[in-house]
């Protein structure tokens, strides 16, 4: 394949004091059948569904994508990718998708077909093998095609279709990309329908039962036309994952917004500052009072780093202490933030050398490793060795706790670090 590199990188048999890795924040590229081998017949029309396609234009500014799609067969010149069709969206597979194995010089914004993707994007046995190429015994993923929280189904215009795709998602997610091929080396992240927070809690408790411990949900969902979580229409959906001791992961750009500073700014510009998002987010739950509210209630930022967290625990504090009676929340938030964090909130981290030295001021139970397989920030296949770079000053014992001890406790995966209901 053009660009791709060639020679892989294996595991060597020397022993290593660096754990195996259990990475929270990959993803999946969602193979073509996902939707149409699970909905009923009336709906393969208008469900989700690939088409090949060539490119009529595409921007990414501002932290908006925008692409367009020409007709099938109209412009034989045309660069051509394989598309999501589902209503009237038309959203291309691109190099960002999955940008593992090509040099970095030559990732580009460009549409592409599943052939032109490393097939551990979207295949169980070559996915991990890559693992294994990476020193990551197990890895959770997040979707490409229903966004990072499912934003694709909430914004979608038939709601009967809508919950049907987000439950064959989650169907296709525990029963097949997590299911006995994967060895309990993959862990199921489920979707909930947005727009409906009692359907929602169903949702969470269906997955529950079959022992998925980690749900997706938007960093700010006044961005996607939801409530906020200041308000108390989460609370069925909260009660579920108090309940079930489900995760509430959150991704950046679960918001449908990736932070930037204008419309025309170029994308390095939002590159530089996604974890905006999560310190924004982090602060909102801090404050709204659902922590003590659900008392068992977790949640986690995927691919937002750590190094910003210690000024904003700082900030949150003095803010609490100094004016909590005019803030609006004396009456909910009756302990310091910085003590809500330590109890419900993790970060994480792929590479960030500045936030480990300072690893003191988070929490080392409060931080957790992501590799973010296959895109273009990923440190696959060397995830190992930026890790071992940037923990070399800790305690081994507290490497151990990062890099997979504190997955195991939050997504209660077995002491050996694999998702029981794949575990075989």
């Amino acid at each position: 394949m053009a660009g791709m590199e060639t020679t892989e990188t294996t595991e060597t048999t020397t022993a290593t004091t660096f754990p195996l890795i259990i990475s929270v924040d990959d993803h999946t590229v969602e193979p073509p059948g996902v939707w149409q081998n699970r909905l009923p017949k009336k709906y393969l029309d208008t469900g989700p569904r690939v088409v090949r396609a060539p490119l009529k234009e595409m921007s990414f500014l501002g932290g908006r994508f925008k692409p367009v799609m020409g007709e099938p067969g109209s412009d034989p010149g045309a660069p051509v990718g394989d598309w999501w069709v589902y209503e009237d969206l038309h959203r291309p597979l691109t190099r960002l998708d999955t940008a593992v194995g090509y040099d970095r010089d030559e990732i580009r914004l460009e549409v592409i077909t599943y052939e032109q993707m490393r097939p551990g994007s979207y295949d169980v046995t070559a996915r991990l093998a890559d693992m294994d190429v990476n020193h990551v015994q197990s890895a959770l993923c997040f979707p490409t095609f229903p966004r990072f929280c499912g934003q694709t189904f909430t914004e979608a215009a038939d709601r009967e279709l809508a919950l049907l795709c987000v439950r064959a998602y989650n169907d296709w997610m525990v029963e097949e990309w997590c299911g006995p091929e994967a060895q309990g080396r993959l862990i199921p992240l489920t979707l909930i329908p947005l727009w409906d927070a009692e359907l929602a809690a169903r949702e969470v408790r269906r997955n529950a039962e079959r022992g998925v411990r980690a749900v997706a949900f938007s960093e700010i969902p006044p961005h996607l036309g939801l409530p906020s979580v200041h308000t108390d229409d989460w609370d069925p959906f909260l009660a579920a994952c108090d309940e079930t001791g489900t995760v509430i992961a959150m991704h950046i750009g679960s918001s449908s917004r990736m932070p930037s500073t204008s419309a025309d700014a170029p994308p390095a510009v939002g590159s530089t500052i996604t974890f905006a998002n999560c310190c924004f987010s982090m602060v909102d739950w801090l404050m709204s009072g659902k922590f003590e509210r659900f008392p068992r209630l977790k949640v986690m930022y995927a691919e937002g780093q750590i190094g910003w967290i210690p000024y904003i625990l700082e900030r949150a504090d003095t803010v609490w202490e100094e004016n909590r009676g005019w803030g609006g929340v004396a009456g909910k938030v009756h302990r310091p933030p910085s003590e809500l964090f330590a109890e419900h909130i993790c970060g994480c981290f792929f590479d960030d050398a500045f936030g480990l030295r300072n690893l003191d001021a988070i929490g080392p139970g409060n931080v957790l490793y992501e590799t973010d397989y296959p895109h273009s920030d990923s440190t696959w296949p060397k995830s190992r060795e930026v890790g071992e770079a940037q923990t070399g000053h800790l305690d081994p014992a507290v490497v151990e706790r990062i890099v997979r001890g504190n997955a195991i406790d939050l997504l209660g995966l077995t002491p050996d670090g694999l998702w029981p209901g794949g575990a075989r």
